[in-house]
């Protein structure tokens, strides 16, 4: 398979996704704003979210996919489904566990990740209930995240990128036709979450039974715990949680200090970080998911030059589309705010404030992205202590910085922002600097007149934009389809001159083809 075509697959389904996610959050804001009710609901939303990024789709994920496909190119037919039907029955008890212990003690999880809340009993009674509505959701992502792991590794990419669609569709159809039988009517969107995880479980289970990869459940939880596979997969899974998922432990302890500030500033956050997402969607997480599976067969394989050729090509290929993403994000943050959400309840003031924190948050998207390459490429190899170090290192920086950019240089709910892209840059320095120190990467030649032609072409693109999206305060005086209809010439009019630009000066869509390990 040609990995170019699966980023184009994945890419695309993640967009289809990502579209529907502004859709998404057009209704949200044009419902109920950015106020009590969606800093009740976002908060709500958080800790089950981050649950399933932490270790479904973190560190579930980088362990369980290496030792499947060692057992799929290496094992029989017998031994890797026994593997699967061993994996998922573990995890599901131990998800049911989790579940209830979540549920049960909401109102303590309210109280960690949000402190502030508990200064208005209304707000923090709000919480509470949401979060007992949402909790079952990582229950449902850890099973779909299982599902996604085992159809990835037969390279089967398209239909674990489009299931997230299907939690977009569930909360904008909950926020437009069910929210006015609700009181209050947010519990709509808690819902949503509900429906929108059983409906991303279900929608897997078929592909699975066509590869005859269908999980069957057991409750014999020793027969389980004793496969040497399923131990390995636990023993790989602990480092590798602090491993993947430092960026999502600093949103949480973000949303305790934003708990403290202004009311709003938890939404002013999540509609930036929502921004921030849509890049880091299409190329980070899509870049990742379809590395894994190649490097994890060349590290089996003991192909180690391929190896390193594959974490070539993946960090020019995240550096060609991801730098001009961050810089678009950085000029754009105010149309691209006012267009997708200055409507109804959300304000210019709401505007301003979440353009504040985008542009801090495009510092690191780079870095971001970089981190989601750069990870697996230790992960593949089963080595997990190299990045938890380094994760460790950038965790505590993250909450440095935050302590100086809130009470010394007083950037409020910007400098939270702030902090987490200058950390993930830091993570992604590290990460390459390990890379390069064992031997595992050694990047090929032509490396310097690469980065200078990428830059020239940004330049350019940066040139087109600034002219191109005149005065700031335009924005917020025109309609919503004159706002539409700006940008969507201007968007186009960026990218193509960017790669217009890259054509001039020698790159051809052929230079970036590869093919996927065998």
């Amino acid at each position: 398979m040609n990995l170019l075509r699966a980023l184009a697959t994945v890419s695309g389904m993640t967009l289809l996704s990502r579209i529907l996610g502004f859709v998404r959050d057009f209704v949200i804001a044009r419902t109920f704003g950015a106020g009590l009710a969606t800093d009740a609901f976002f908060v709500a939303f958080k800790l089950p979210n981050l649950l399933r990024r932490m270790f479904a789709e973190g560190a579930f994920s980088q362990a369980f996919v290496p030792i499947l496909g060692e057992y799929k190119n290496k094992r029989g037919e017998v031994d890797t489904r026994t593997l699967v039907d061993h994996v998922a029955s573990l995890l599901s008890m131990a998800l049911f566990a989790v579940t209830a212990i979540g549920i049960a003690t909401a109102p303590i999880l309210v109280w960690i990740s949000a402190p502030g809340f508990a200064a208005d009993a209304g707000k923090f009674e709000l919480t509470i209930t949401l979060t007992r509505i949402t909790f079952p959701y990582i229950l449902f992502m850890s099973l779909v995240a299982l599902s996604g792991a085992i159809l990835n590794t037969w390279s089967r990419f398209a239909l674990p990128a489009f299931t997230p669609v299907l939690l977009n569709v569930a909360f904008i159809g909950m926020a437009l036709f069910a929210a006015p039988y609700f009181d209050p009517p947010v519990l709509a969107l808690a819902w949503a979450v509900f429906l929108g995880g059983l409906l991303q479980l279900a929608i897997q289970l078929p592909a699975l039974r066509r590869i005859a990869m269908l999980p069957r459940i057991s409750l014999n939880w020793r027969a389980a715990w004793a496969d040497p596979g399923v131990r390995r997969v636990l023993t790989l899974m602990g480092p590798a949680l602090i491993g993947v998922s430092v960026s999502q432990i600093s949103l949480l302890i973000n949303t305790v200090f934003a708990s403290f500030l202004k009311t709003g500033s938890v939404s002013w956050l999540y509609y930036a970080d929502r921004l921030m997402e849509f890049p880091s969607g299409l190329l980070g997480a899509a870049l990742g998911t379809i590395l894994l599976p190649s490097l994890s067969r060349y590290h089996a394989s003991e192909n180690h030059i391929e190896y390193s050729r594959l974490l070539d090509w993946g960090l020019r290929l995240t550096l060609l589309l991801a730098a001009p993403a961050a810089l678009a994000l950085a000029i754009l943050g105010l149309p691209l705010i006012a267009t997708l959400f200055f409507h109804g309840a959300f304000s210019a003031d709401d505007v301003l404030r979440t353009r504040e924190a985008l542009a801090a948050y495009s510092v690191g998207l780079t870095g971001l992205i970089l981190v989601k390459v750069l990870a697996p490429g230790f992960y593949a190899r089963q080595n997990v202590r190299t990045p938890v170090r380094i994760a460790l290192v950038s965790l505590l920086a993250t909450q440095a910085m935050n302590l100086a950019f809130i009470f010394w240089l007083d950037l409020g709910h910007a400098g939270l922002a702030l902090s987490i892209g200058l950390a993930a840059c830091l993570n992604a320095a590290m990460l390459y600097r390990g890379l390069r120190r064992h031997g595992i990467f050694t990047p090929q030649p032509g490396w310097l007149p690469f980065i200078f032609k990428m830059l020239l072409a940004m330049l350019v693109m940066a040139v087109v934009l600034w002219f191109g999206m005149g005065s700031e305060a335009s924005w917020l005086k025109n309609g919503t389809l004159g706002r539409l209809l700006h940008l969507s010439w201007l968007v186009p009019l960026g990218a193509g001159a960017y790669f217009a630009t890259l054509w001039v000066l020698g790159f051809r869509l052929g230079d970036f083809k590869r093919r996927a390990a065998d």
